[in-house]
């Protein structure tokens, strides 16, 4: 049984634009990055000029809450810049100024050439922007602090812009199932067919919002972002249910180990091959990092090669994302189920490099480390798959961050005093006499462990932390509760029966 809900979903397209739509897409990249840099500009200014007059305030003697409350500068918003930019940057159409002689400057006279909504989306973005520090520094925002906006800087901030619409005359349309039509650009044609989201438009279940158009390596992407009224499960399928709860112990040497067996490759497998994208480009980006280092700045050859180190950093982005949604895509699809740990990546990827006064070991093999780590993309399957729990009637269930999943024995509960290093590959059972891969060890705990969270029908935790729905803040400050046990479980059950080294029998489908 499935109800249906209207929820927001982006169906992103590789572009093949010819040269002269290129031109127009880098203009309006250009464009929304000059109108987010205006808009930081006009902010801080303000801000800047109203910590003075509340500084001046303080000073004779009015406290300083009071003398916030007096101040009369205001930081402006969307609104309040775009009407002092559209009161000064004129029309270009009419000369107003006759030639040769000085008139008002005029800070964008280009602006007619590319869309509207390129500079509003920007607007939108600064203020975005803004308010996110604000929360920050309030302690209003979940997660690590956020630093004051900065501008974006040519070169270095990643070309994009979004477009908006009137949904109920569109300019933002599919044009058959290869064209994508956008205003101001023109009828661009997609590397890959739309014919699914066509499909949904016709249908009446989908309705275009926005566009946000992006480069990636020597490629342009158009993300559609699109309302759906989209079908999702109360419940998982027979086929699910019959497979049951699945334990996921993510790691480096193999990408995931899992309580049962997953047809990937052409075969049931219990441990997941890492293909460790980022290792594998590493040799070729380190040639053609060195090759820019040698270049000189300014110069042709210099954008050339900074362009050959975006295409091999693109190409190695996607062929990672494209690993991950294949494995959380199946997990969500075959069990009812899917047991994560709650990881802390940020302390996993810490450096080891220490301080001065206590300087760290192994330094160099810590590096090594986190970047496998980080390569993995442990939060990136942990967040695809909350969502696609909910698209596919699977649940999520979260493991605690303190259980000792790789030192508990699978089958009697023994812990292992000894802590395991990364050298130790095999879990042995004292007690038992157990002897099986240790990362199969801890996805059978992480399955008997886990504790069933909500996976989009009701209450679950953000990309930050902290909850998801507006009733999460508590005392002026959003509470980034855990999803972990706040201590160690007690042992497992007992009486398991034992296994041997990738012979394990139990569990099974």
């Amino acid at each position: 049984m499935a109800r249906t809900t209207e929820v927001l979903r982006a169906f992103r397209f590789a572009l093949d634009p010819t040269t002269t739509q290129a031109g127009a897409l880098n203009q309006h990249a250009g464009a929304a990055r000059w109108a987010y840099n205006h808009a930081i500009g006009v902010k801080s200014a303000a801000h800047q000029n109203r910590r003075a007059e509340i500084a001046a305030l303080v000073e004779t003697g009015m406290p300083e809450d009071k003398a916030r409350k007096a101040a009369s500068t205001r930081i402006p918003q969307k609104p309040e810049i775009q009407k002092a930019l559209n009161a000064i940057k004129g029309d270009p159409r009419k000369h107003e100024v006759p030639p040769g002689t000085l008139g008002p400057h005029r800070p964008c006279p280009w602006w007619r050439e590319v869309s509207t909504y390129a500079f509003q989306s920007a607007f939108i973005d600064a203020d975005r922007a803004f308010q996110n520090w604000v929360d920050s520094l309030r302690g209003q925002r979940a997660g690590r602090r956020v630093g004051y906006p900065r501008f974006k800087r040519k070169g270095r901030a990643r070309d994009a812009f979004r477009l908006h619409h009137t949904v109920g005359k569109p300019t933002i349309r599919l044009d058959g199932y290869r064209r994508l039509l956008l205003p101001r650009i023109g009828s661009v044609r997609l590397h890959d067919s739309g014919k699914r989201l066509a499909r949904l438009i016709g249908r009446g279940q989908a309705v275009i919002q926005s566009v946000t158009i992006a480069r990636g390596g020597s490629r342009w992407y158009a993300s559609v972002l699109c309302k759906v009224q989209q079908e999702v499960p109360e419940q998982p399928t027979r086929a699910q249910r019959a497979r049951g709860a699945v334990g996921v112990d993510l790691g480096v040497k193999v990408l995931a180990a899992l309580s049962k067996p997953l047809a990937w490759g052409g075969a049931d497998l219990q441990l997941v091959p890492n293909a460790k994208h980022g290792e594998a480009a590493q040799r070729r980006l380190t040639r053609a990092q060195r090759a820019y280092a040698r270049t000189t700045k300014g110069s042709k050859r210099r954008a050339k090669a900074a362009r050959r180190i975006g295409r091999i950093q693109h190409l190695t982005a996607e062929r990672r994302a494209t690993a991950l949604h294949t494995l959380t895509k199946r997990l969500a699809t075959t069990f009812s189920t899917v047991a994560v740990e709650d990881l802390n990546v940020k302390g996993m990827t810490a450096s080891a490099r220490g301080t001065v006064e206590r300087p760290g070991r192994m330094v160099r093999q810590k590096a090594g480390l986190n970047r496998g780590v980080l390569d993995a993309s442990f939060g990136e399957v942990r967040r695809q798959l909350t969502y696609k729990a909910l698209w596919y009637g699977a649940e999520i269930a979260v493991c605690g961050r303190w259980v000792p999943s790789s030192q508990t024995c699978s089958a009697c509960g023994w812990q292992n005093p000894r802590r395991l290093t990364l050298a130790d590959r095999v879990f042995q059972c004292t007690p038992c006499g157990l002897t099986m891969d240790r990362d199969l060890s801890a996805a059978y705990n992480i399955e008997r462990l886990a504790q069933p969270v909500a996976s989009g029908r009701g209450e679950t935790l953000n990309a930050r932390g902290g909850g998801v729905s507006p009733t999460a803040r508590q005392g002026g400050r959003q509470s980034p509760a855990k999803r972990e046990d706040p201590a160690p479980a007690g042992p497992p059950r007992r009486g398991n029966p034992p296994a041997t080294l990738n012979t394990r029998k139990r569990r099974a489908a």
